[in-house]
């Protein structure tokens, strides 16, 4: 398995006037999440706590504990005698993923469908779609701007707290998406569903709009098992 890339990461952030206060295992455990969901640590990558440490600036028990929470959520296994690793994006995992955010994001847009989005809902959306359009080279800037279009419907439609359930349960399906971004997947596809989604919303037909957010979440699942077969060192088909 490969090397850690962690060293060219170890210096910790540091405030104005000294150094800044360690950082907590929360915030820890959210940085080495982004990196694994962003894949600039890639399945396989070894984790050194002691690394993670120096670069945190903190001692070894925090980075334990976010280690630990990340082993729960199937983001990094550990080998007995080995260490902590990066896990292989699991496809039953990510399978799993999808099923849980289709039963939600469907409510989502039949409850935006049937109670209209607000004004400034709008505007945010026809900002973030500007967005999407300028970042198709840029994965990172693509996603994030994705995952706003998402939560911005939830948000308005009174439901947020149901983001970070999607949160927890998307990480998997987040990995695929930066793999695939933007040569697999036609990011152009991606931003007319979005606009598909909207136009059903904007004309209160509940049932349009849940068909496009079905046909939109369905596309990671298509492009799945070609990206396994691409990345063998990536991917586990544990379906």
């Amino acid at each position: 398995m490969a090397r850690s890339n962690l060293k060219e990461k170890q210096e910790p952030a540091r405030a104005k006037g000294g150094s800044a206060p360690p950082m907590t295992m929360r915030s820890i455990h959210a940085e080495i999440r982004e990196d694994i969901v962003t894949l600039r640590l890639k399945p396989g990558e070894r984790l050194s706590e002691n690394e993670l440490a120096l670069r945190f600036g903190t001692s070894r028990a925090p980075v334990r504990e976010a280690l630990i929470r990340l082993v729960e959520e199937g983001l990094i296994e550990v080998l007995p005698q080995r260490g902590s690793f990066v896990s292989r994006i699991s496809l039953g995992a990510m399978q799993r993923a999808r099923f849980v955010r289709e039963a939600l994001e469907v409510a989502i847009v039949r409850l935006a469908a049937e109670r209209g989005l607000s004004d400034e809902a709008m505007r945010k959306i026809r900002t973030i779609l500007v967005e999407q359009e300028r970042a198709c080279d840029h994965p990172e800037r693509f996603t994030l701007a994705d995952d706003a279009f998402h939560r911005t419907i939830a948000d308005d439609v009174g439901i947020s707290q149901i983001w970070s359930v999607l949160e927890r349960e998307k990480a998997q399906l987040d990995r695929v998406r930066f793999l695939s971004l933007p040569r697999v997947t036609p990011v152009a596809a991606l931003i007319a569903q979005h606009k598909e989604i909207v136009a059903a919303i904007v004309q209160r037909d509940p049932a349009a709009a849940e068909a496009a957010m079905r046909a939109h979440l369905s596309e990671v699942l298509k492009i799945a098992e070609t990206l396994a077969a691409k990345y063998p060192d990536f991917i586990v088909n544990d379906t």
